[in-house]
């Protein structure tokens, strides 16, 4: 007779199991379905990626037809912004090798992290102090210009927990400036008024560029070379997101504990983003040649895919009255972050050439 009670549970279980399901499915049509948009000429010749494709799709359709989706698929678009978003940032780090950063030696190195840092720094400081924006915007904003774009941004939205909204208005930024910066380099560059050489136009480019597609259409109007020390520059960056998120996410953990909630509750949970940890891992893999070159393009391929789940994922949970808040000024700190890419980049660039050319 004690069985009788359990059999009606295991139908609402099953229930909720197929509706994520049916969600994770959704998000993934959706997805494939916004790769092949991506894949126009005339959006791809912009290096804009699948990502930032799927974030703006994702959007229109959560805001204009979100009554659509049956709420028991709200479970599977959940998962794919948050859990699938983890698993896929870590798989990221197969697209970085050590050996492709030593080629650039110590002064590419050296232009990441100081441009890194010093981004990630004034960034979250004109977003809070100046644009009086929420912590979790300002990061998320600097983290999108400092680091890698938009997978930076979905890196620091899962360790930051933050609202769907505050990733969008930082991809935003990320969709505006670095677009603009694939057109103004170059025409910068061969107009004469950057006066930089081969290795001075790799270094500024890939240092300062938001987007991977944004870095390699830019500098692929400058020359060969200047698109590979660009590219390995720029994902030396890449790599800088690992120490950058540990160091971030100890920053939180101490900030939830030193807070009243914090000192309520005893001992605050760690935001220690472990995926940054298998990101760290893979790469490790990856330059060990460890897997045949066919089997990491296709892992690659797939965690493009999985990452533009995640961003339409969050695209579809984002409100637009939210964004209107705050957004202008989000967009102001992405263009105190852009002047100083611009500048700060450039003396940068200029400065380590002269301490290790």
């Amino acid at each position: 007779m004690s069985t009788v009670p359990s059999a009606p549970s295991l139908a609402p279980a099953a229930s909720s199991t197929r509706g994520q399901l049916n969600g994770i499915l959704f998000v993934a049509l959706f997805a494939a379905a916004v790769t092949r948009l991506a894949s126009v000429p005339a959006i791809a010749g912009l290096g804009i990626s699948p990502l930032i494709v799927g974030i703006v799709a994702g959007a229109i359709y959560g805001n204009a037809l979100r009554h659509g989706m049956p709420e028991s698929w709200a479970a599977g678009v959940n998962f794919s912004a948050r859990k699938l978003l983890r698993i896929a940032v870590a798989f990221f780090g197969l697209r970085v090798s050590l050996q492709e950063i030593a080629q650039v030696g110590i002064s590419g190195f050296t232009v990441s992290v100081l441009v890194v840092v010093s981004t990630l720094v004034i960034g979250t400081w004109a977003g809070m102090k100046l644009m009086k924006l929420d912590r979790d915007t300002a990061l998320l904003t600097a983290a999108g210009s400092a680091i890698c774009g938009a997978a930076a941004v979905l890196a620091f939205e899962s360790t930051l927990q933050s609202k769907p909204h505050k990733s969008a208005m930082a991809v935003g930024s990320v969709v505006l400036f670095g677009t603009l910066s694939m057109f103004l380099y170059p025409l910068a560059l061969n107009a004469g008024w950057l006066h930089l050489d081969t290795l001075g136009a790799g270094l500024f480019f890939g240092g300062t560029i938001h987007e991977v597609a944004q870095v390699v259409g830019a500098a692929s109007n400058v020359s060969p070379e200047a698109t590979h020390i660009a590219t390995i520059v720029k994902m030396t960056r890449v790599m800088l997101l690992v120490p950058v998120l540990l160091v971030v996410g100890f920053w939180i953990n101490r900030s939830r504990q030193a807070g009243a909630e914090g000192a309520a509750q005893g001992k605050g949970k760690i935001a220690v983003p472990w995926f940054a940890l298998g990101f760290l891992a893979l790469v490790v893999v990856n330059s060990l040649h460890v897997l045949p070159d066919t089997a990491t393009s296709t892992i690659n391929m797939l965690d493009t895919f999985a990452l533009t789940m995640a961003m339409t994922a969050l695209g579809m949970e984002t409100r637009i009255a939210q964004i209107r808040e705050a957004g202008p000024r989000a967009l102001a700190t992405g263009a105190i972050l852009y002047v100083w890419l611009i500048g700060g980049g450039l003396a940068i660039t200029i400065g380590v050439e002269k301490l290790f050319g």
